[in-house]
């Protein structure tokens, strides 16, 4: 998600597992997320994800409605699970993702079209531009 006023939702990014043993859990731990060499073994990868239209809408939606609720700005990601059945479950907000260039969220910005740098200058003015609260 990027924005204060006017919300862009960036493409759904997903975690893909395609190496794991059977009935170990396919979270995101600190192994997942930072030991490149563990990835690569497991077939652990990031890719934008290829959801049917509905459930494309419905996660657009979703994530519209919790940023404002949480009144959330300028960036963030918003983590959900997706069951076979079609049901989403929100896990969490993250007000302040990694923003590296090979990261998940520019990855995802660079798939809707925005490349790195301009990211980078469309984060900063939106920090520019946000309301200053008193202290």
């Amino acid at each position: 998600m990027i924005g204060n006023d006017r919300i862009q939702v960036l493409p759904t990014w997903e975690l893909c597992f395609d190496n794991m043993p059977p009935n170990v859990p396919l979270i995101a731990t600190a192994r997942v997320k930072h030991d490149p060499a563990y990835a690569e073994r497991r077939g652990i990868r990031h890719q934008a994800a290829d959801l049917p239209g509905e459930i494309q809408r419905r996660t657009a939606r979703l994530c519209r409605r919790i940023y404002r609720l949480l009144e959330l700005d300028g960036y963030a990601r918003i983590d959900f699970r997706l069951t076979p059945a079609g049901e989403l479950y929100f896990l969490e907000a993250n007000p302040n993702p990694e923003i590296a260039a090979r990261e998940e969220f520019a990855q995802a910005a660079l798939h809707a079209g925005i490349a790195y740098p301009a990211l980078l200058q469309r984060l900063l003015q939106l920090g520019l531009r946000r309301p200053q609260q008193e202290i």
